[in-house]
């Protein structure tokens, strides 16, 4: 009874957290955080860590990790700054935008694909494998745009990072970066719990070599995973230039360690194997409001960096409780 007392505490521990997180922060920041303002800043703030951490479940759930992600949503960005620069006043601006978000997009799966055949095909480990790519991807950012930021892009792009859906009737509300991570998250979720691949993702992650003697595709599921996380940081990076309207080298810095400590809080096991989108949307919310309860509060940033490293510790040690508890009841 006492185990399983324990089991359903740590199961259910995410929006336990988030509703916790969420009144402690009100009254720490005297109603600031609770603020409709500051809540919209807070969503749109994790929309696009958020959208990166959909692809991220997946890579971890089949036992991998990327930590070339911040990188990417960089290069991804002066991709598309570079095309919407080129096409600017050539054609359309909502065309040039509409191209440069694809080139974005599918440069961020190229080098998904790279990344993930090296780990699929040469069985190097991820970890080396991503750092790598995370190295390389930040250098050709920088190298494309010789370093600078790429400025004098179509002013309609503005909209998609710093817009509001439905302003004129709802006001600004729901920024179009989060509609953005809710879309990532839909999609995101109906492929893992409800489609073939989403079965094989888990299966991977559990036990490759028993998947593979079933019949699942280990390398080609491997592939897909990375390939995915590369589509959503360039998506998530050309949308950003949006945000800052330019393109530029420097952004995503630490990125990846914010949105692997968003999927682990969120509950998906770095063993593999266990994961679910919902628990990394709930994930992201509570990284996002710590992180802007401690803004508020005027903490640190070096504190603010060891809060974080507690909480992944904390959902590492409750994750090998999970565990223990189901390898007793086995």
């Amino acid at each position: 009874m006492k185990r399983s007392v324990w089991r359903t505490v740590l199961s259910a521990r995410m929006p336990i957290i988030l509703v916790v997180l969420v009144i402690c922060a009100t009254a720490l920041t005297e109603g600031r955080f609770a603020r409709t303002d500051n809540i919209v800043n807070v969503l749109g703030q994790v929309s696009f860590q958020g959208t990166i951490a959909f692809g991220m479940t997946a890579v971890i759930v089949t036992g991998g990790i990327d930590l070339s992600v911040g990188s990417l949503v960089a290069l991804t960005g002066v991709v598309a700054a570079l095309v919407m620069q080129a096409l600017s006043g050539a054609i359309a601006p909502w065309l040039a935008i509409t191209l440069g978000v694809l080139a974005a997009m599918v440069s961020g799966g190229a080098v998904g694909a790279t990344s993930g055949a090296v780990v699929a095909r040469l069985s190097i480990p991820p970890f080396i494998v991503t750092l790598a790519a995370m190295l390389m991807a930040r250098g050709a950012a920088f190298i494309l745009c010789n370093g600078q930021p790429i400025y004098e892009l179509p002013a309609e792009l503005r909209t998609l990072g710093r817009g509001f859906i439905l302003e004129p009737w709802f006001g600004r509300v729901l920024p179009v970066p989060v509609l953005m991570m809710l879309a990532t998250y839909a999609l995101c979720a109906l492929m893992l719990s409800r489609t073939v691949l989403g079965k094989e993702i888990i299966a991977v992650g559990s036990n490759e070599k028993a998947a593979w003697l079933a019949g699942v595709p280990v390398r080609r599921t491997k592939l897909f995973v990375y390939v995915l996380t590369g589509v959503l940081a360039g998506l998530v990076g050309a949308v950003h230039d949006g945000k800052l309207m330019a393109g530029d080298p420097k952004v995503g810095e630490m990125w990846e360690l914010h949105v692997i400590a968003a999927v682990v809080v969120g509950g998906t096991s770095l063993f593999g194997g266990r994961g679910s989108m919902t628990g990394t949307l709930v994930g992201v919310l509570i990284i996002g409001v710590l992180n802007n309860s401690m803004n508020l509060m005027q903490v640190e940033w070096f504190w603010q960096n060891v809060v974080l490293g507690g909480v992944i510790l904390g959902a590492a040690l409750a994750d090998a409780g999970l565990r223990r508890l189901h390898g007793a009841r086995q």
